[in-house]
């Protein structure tokens, strides 16, 4: 991804989560003031479910504000976790081509050792992974 891309996708993802976050404020403020007054109560009951029904409102007006505001960040968060994900497979790549290539046998005839064919098959397996970690970061 382009850091221009990066740049433009925060700063779209902060402007929306701004406004999404003013848009609740100024409709919670309204909602509060048309809202009848609650009687005060003498049953602490019926005062603690009050309490935690605010509560509840609360934490999830916060919840859902922190989930906007994180959003943009999971697209660009995943594309790079991937392309570091690429870059360990390939670094076992490298080891298991260097013990490919201590463990060749000396005729292109000559007897496979099983270090030889492990080193292979482990070798293809981190390239398909490596290759095909970043093939996904790309199609992101």
């Amino acid at each position: 991804m382009k850091p221009h891309s990066i740049g433009r996708a925060l700063g779209i993802g902060l402007r929306v989560a701004g406004r999404i976050a003013g848009q609740r404020i100024s409709a919670g403020a309204q909602a509060a003031a048309s809202a009848p007054q609650i009687q005060q109560s003498a049953d602490p009951a019926v005062q603690s479910r009050a309490a935690g029904r605010t509560a509840g409102k609360a934490s999830r007006s916060v919840t859902r504000g922190v989930g906007g505001f994180l959003r943009p960040f999971r697209r660009v968060g995943g594309i790079l976790w991937l392309e570091v994900t690429g870059v360990f497979f390939f670094l076992f790549v490298l080891v298991f081509g260097m013990a490919l290539w201590r463990s060749r046998p000396n005729h292109l005839e000559g007897p496979y050792d099983r270090t030889f064919l492990a080193s292979a098959a482990l070798l293809l397996v981190f390239l398909y992974l490596g290759v095909s970690s970043f093939w996904r970061a790309r199609r992101k």
